[in-house]
């Protein structure tokens, strides 16, 4: 799939495609590097891509990536957040990355089964994408939230989002108290 996109009235021509292994070292390089530019968090988040990429099981991994050329310029990373009910969601993390490629990642989702999709972030930015702010009462958190407003979540059917009752749980690279 190719897109363009307008940034300082300079067209840019990308290609969004789904991660392979094979691209770990270049997509931990990539957000290590986003992160320290425009953050200052580089070697944590570069850290828990790694980890993500590392102990996520690999059918449970849907990455997605922006080329431009050969080089990769973008990169989001959804893993599961399991409910104790049953339900499975996507967790969408790290962030830092454009809204085409998100969507893209939402709809290769939708068209592998997927129903609900859940980030931790801003509401304003993750807005503009169709997530909505939910609540712990909602939808619980794996962990206590520091930042409540951040916990958005979106419906990839037709359904209205429905609340999901008990506990969840994260991917291991995730389950740390320190990232919610």
């Amino acid at each position: 799939m190719n897109a363009a996109t307008n940034q300082n009235t300079q067209k840019t021509n990308y290609t969004l495609s789904p991660y392979e292994k094979a691209m770990s070292s270049e997509m931990i390089a990539l957000f290590t590097q986003t992160f320290s530019d425009s953050e200052g968090e580089g070697k944590t988040i570069g850290a828990l891509v790694s980890e993500l990429l590392k102990t996520t099981p690999e059918k449970d991994l849907k990455g997605f990536i922006a080329r431009e050329g050969d080089r990769l310029i973008a990169g989001v990373l959804f893993t599961p957040l399991r409910f104790e009910s049953g339900e499975t969601g996507y967790l969408l993390s790290p962030k830092g990355v454009g809204q085409a490629l998100i969507q893209f990642g939402l709809k290769q989702l939708k068209l592998q089964g997927v129903n609900l999709v859940f980030t931790y972030g801003d509401p304003s930015f993750y807005s503009k994408v169709g997530f909505q702010q939910v609540t712990e009462a909602q939808f619980n958190a794996p962990h206590k939230l520091s930042y409540p407003h951040g916990w958005l979540a979106q419906s990839l059917t037709n359904e209205a989002l429905m609340p999901v009752a008990g506990s969840s749980s994260c991917a291991q690279a995730l389950d740390n108290p320190v990232y919610w």
